[in-house]
């Protein structure tokens, strides 16, 4: 099976993609795509996964880079191809060459670029990511490598739509002692749960950075498992593991 890679009309001008399960290696609850190094598959069945995607991107394995993410607003600035992933959960360059690849199962995978400076960034962005800023803070990289703020296009991919995120009061309490203004995004759910709009409040924390335009695909992980990995998804099934998918950009 081929891959399918998902684009965005906005970034059109630039190779990207946000790369879906399909047209993997992987068996068994990772069927497809998995390019999760941290996850259980096998080893070598993620490589060859991980060089389908540099081989759709125009790269060597080795210009495939990515970051060790730990949901924080860490960001890197990236000037040449490593094999060392540093702790992070974004990245920024202005290297010709590199394709930027951020790992996701229901966070959300968010594409940059300035495509005039020749400036691009890839973001991880769960809700304890976005909350603490990382989106903010890939804008300010970008800027701080020459990218103009109001010329940066950012297309958040497929994440956990709000009808399939269900929290707790205590989540809902973090993001209101941050603003209470963000109450609009939240839904009554049962009981005394909630439903959190997590791609409606990136896009906000987006356009607040000042970027000139900040879109999301509309693709659910939770609600599509023959083209997406979900975490939640997974726990609700009770299965042992589950994939990661893929989103790259490459100047």
């Amino acid at each position: 099976m081929t891959l399918e890679i998902l684009t965005s009309d906005a970034l059109q001008s630039i190779k990207h993609g946000f790369f879906t399960r399909r047209g993997g290696a992987s068996s068994g609850v990772f069927e497809g795509l998995n390019c999760g190094v941290g996850s259980s598959d096998q080893t070598e069945v993620v490589k060859i996964n991980r060089a389908r995607v540099a081989q759709a991107m125009d790269v060597g394995e080795e210009e495939l880079v990515g970051v060790h993410q730990v949901h924080s607003a860490d960001v890197v600035t990236v000037t040449h191809a490593s094999s060392e992933r540093p702790k992070a959960d974004a990245m920024v360059t202005s290297t010709p060459g590199i394709a930027l690849a951020i790992l996701t199962a229901d966070c959300q995978p968010v594409l940059f670029a300035d495509t005039i400076a020749g400036v691009i960034g890839a973001a991880h962005a769960g809700s304890r990511g976005a909350l603490d800023g990382v989106l903010d803070a890939t804008v300010d990289a970008m800027v701080s490598i020459g990218a103009d703020r109001q010329r940066i296009t950012a297309i958040i991919g497929p994440s956990i739509s709000q009808r399939a995120y269900e929290v707790g009061p205590e989540f809902m309490d973090d993001f209101m002692m941050e603003d209470p203004q963000n109450a609009r995004f939240f839904a009554a759910g049962t009981g005394d749960r909630m439903q959190f709009d997590l791609t409606g409040y990136g896009v906000h924390r987006l356009r607040t950075a000042g970027i000139g335009h900040a879109e999301w695909t509309r693709h659910c992980t939770y609600s599509d498992p023959d083209r997406f990995y979900s975490y939640r998804r997974s726990v609700h099934r009770k299965e042992a593991d589950y994939g990661r998918l893929i989103s790259a950009i490459r100047l």
